[in-house]
């Protein structure tokens, strides 16, 4: 019925087939009503559904869900969402404490949940600050002389107040102020070409002077195609015009400089000490002073430093302690509802008399315990979940003592101390 394999040898002999059918009972989980609606089947009034397989004699099976065939995989994939089956090898992540924690954890919902990450966000903080702490104690005089040679290497740059894409413009004004008469020829050639001689030069009217003579020629043609020409050839006067005044203007900013030149030559040569040192160029250089100073900034092993990272650690593991307790206290909440509920489930397992304790304790933190936390003034373990241990403690009949369920309970009733678990989780996990 939970769409396993299929075996004639299941049928009793002289029986044409086998029928198993079993009907499921308030289904309102939602994938579980897709699998149903998607196969084509119907929810009664009451929310319940019936699952039927047959096998024949000849091994060949069939399935119906819902009053409709349906693939024998539908009714594995539904079971997936409403069954879970325990035998006596599936209670052994039982047996962990780390196990009945979660138990509980997922039984009692947000009122752990909500402390719970709140105690997971400062105890990382804590563990970074006490490590920070501890690496600058410990490698006092490696930081310091680490320290040493980068305020030297800032103090350096600083003082030579490099500004991002420096060099590249530096290098580019060298090649202008060391090729000045070679630009200044091109640029005056260029200039002729376009604007022409001065007034009046009839030899060199330039590329202006003759588009205006085309324009008035085509002006005055009888024809009205090569009228039609001339705002063209404005259109290009106008252009040109643009580039002999941008000529013009380069020409007059085209001074020869030597000072000018020895300057920034001198200003290379600074930038280029730097490079060599710290990176292939000064953007490089630039974000190697800003990786120095963030690095400087966590290494100050003065004992004002220390003295307030051991402050920051202190408080930090004030505060851990205060979200610690809460975690504690709604553990301990949760721990007799979840106790009195599967007590209550294991009664329809044939363990009337069974009573299961949920203890919650500190774990104690041992000698050198690097996440040892004070806790109520206590020193406790403090683990990523916390610093409590749950142990889940069955009491086998009235008057037994209450032991731990994998020495109180034999194989079998460990699976029905798990399967009334599930069944009490429920709610919170399926």
């Amino acid at each position: 019925a939970l769409g396993g394999r299929s075996e004639a040898s299941k049928v009793r002999v002289g029986s044409p087939k086998a029928v198993v059918e079993g009907r499921f009972e308030g289904v309102t989980a939602e994938q579980a009503t897709e699998i149903i609606t998607g196969a084509g089947a119907d929810l009664d009034e009451d929310g319940g559904v019936i699952a039927l397989r047959s096998v024949g004699s000849d091994g060949r099976s069939r399935a119906h869900l819902g009053g409709r065939s349906v693939p024998v995989g539908v009714l594995s994939e539904l079971a997936e969402q409403l069954l879970a089956v325990h035998g006596q090898n599936d209670q052994l992540r039982l047996l962990r404490s780390t196990e009945q924690r979660a138990v509980i954890d997922r039984f009692a919902g947000d009122s752990v949940a909500v402390p719970l990450a709140e105690y997971r966000e400062v105890r990382a903080e804590w563990q970074a600050v006490a490590a920070e702490l501890t690496e600058r104690t410990s490698r006092s005089r490696e930081l310091a002389q680490q320290a040493d040679l980068l305020r030297h290497g800032l103090t350096e740059i600083e003082a030579v107040e490099p500004v991002a894409g420096e060099d590249a413009e530096l290098t580019e004004q060298i090649k202008r102020l060391a090729a000045v008469d070679e630009l200044r020829a091109a640029a005056g050639a260029a200039h002729l070409a376009v604007s022409g001689g001065t007034d009046g030069d009839s030899e060199n009217p330039g590329a202006l002077g003759l588009i205006g003579d085309a324009r008035r020629r085509l002006g005055v043609a009888e024809d009205q195609l090569l009228r039609d020409l001339e705002p063209r050839l404005a259109e290009a006067a106008v252009l040109i015009s643009e580039v002999g005044v941008e000529l013009g203007n380069y020409l007059e900013g085209l001074d020869a400089d030597p000072e000018r030149l020895e300057q920034v030559l001198a200003r290379q040569a600074e930038l280029k000490k730097l490079t060599r040192k710290y990176a292939a160029d000064v953007d490089g250089v630039l974000d190697w002073a800003e990786d120095a100073r963030q690095r400087l900034s966590t290494m100050d092993t003065s004992d004002e430093a220390l003295a307030e990272l051991a402050a920051r650690r202190d408080a930090l593991a004030s505060t851990l302690a205060g979200h610690a307790k809460r975690v504690s206290e709604a553990r301990v909440r949760a721990a007799g509802e979840l106790a009195g509920a599967i007590t209550a489930e294991l009664a329809g397992l044939a363990m009337g008399q069974a009573e299961i304790e949920v203890t919650v304790r500190s774990r104690p933190a041992d000698d050198g315990d690097p996440y040892a936390l004070t806790v109520g003034g206590q020193p406790v373990h403090a683990g990523p979940d916390g610093v409590d241990e749950v142990e889940l403690l069955l009491r086998a009949h009235a008057g037994a003592p209450a032991l731990p369920v994998h020495k109180a309970a034999s194989g079998g009733e460990l699976s029905r101390v798990m399967l009334a678990i599930e069944v009490v989780l429920a709610h919170a996990d399926t």
